[in-house]
């Protein structure tokens, strides 16, 4: 069954946080200073819309830095797979699982899976995947294994 994201697009404009990115030359590459690393990134298509996202998080909603992780190493069916951000309650338990792609790799059914499959483990209630361009969230259903797509990314724990 193919998925129609047509009428699920999340209206999010992240190219409003492009001129508070931290930009930086270095042996004629481009870096951006990581908020939540706290170093130079190399500034790669992917990079740029997870930097944007995470501009969104701090700045525009209620969650604290304190609380988002970028680019752990996660376990899988003995395979290791790397999470873009994931932002944790209060309690440390995940919140949102956010997927980033670059902005010419269009958003499908195979970007779902490939989240769903990481938070297998992570059991996060929110999915978040955006290509800077197009962005979704949807609500997880852990019971049915399913999720319902939303109008807006969660802006606070409180819901």
């Amino acid at each position: 069954m193919s998925l129609s994201l047509i009428d699920k697009n999340i209206d999010l404009d992240l190219l409003k946080y492009k001129d508070q990115l931290l930009i930086s030359h270095i042996n004629g590459k481009v870096y951006v200073k990581d908020p939540i690393r706290k170093k130079n990134i190399q500034l790669q298509p992917e990079e740029f819309v997870r930097q944007l996202l995470l501009c969104h998080f701090i700045k525009s909603t209620s969650f604290h830095r304190n609380h988002i992780q970028v680019e752990k190493t996660l376990v899988i069916h003995e395979l290791t797979r790397r999470f873009d951000i994931v932002i944790y309650t209060k309690e440390i338990k995940p919140f949102i699982l956010v997927e980033c792609k670059a902005p010419d790799i269009k958003i499908s059914q195979t970007t779902f899976d490939q989240i769903a499959v990481y938070n297998m483990k992570l059991n996060a209630p929110y999915l978040v995947v955006s290509n800077g361009n197009t962005t979704y969230c949807a609500r997880m259903n852990h019971d049915s294994r399913s999720y319902e797509f939303l109008a807006d990314i969660p802006e606070s724990f409180l819901l």
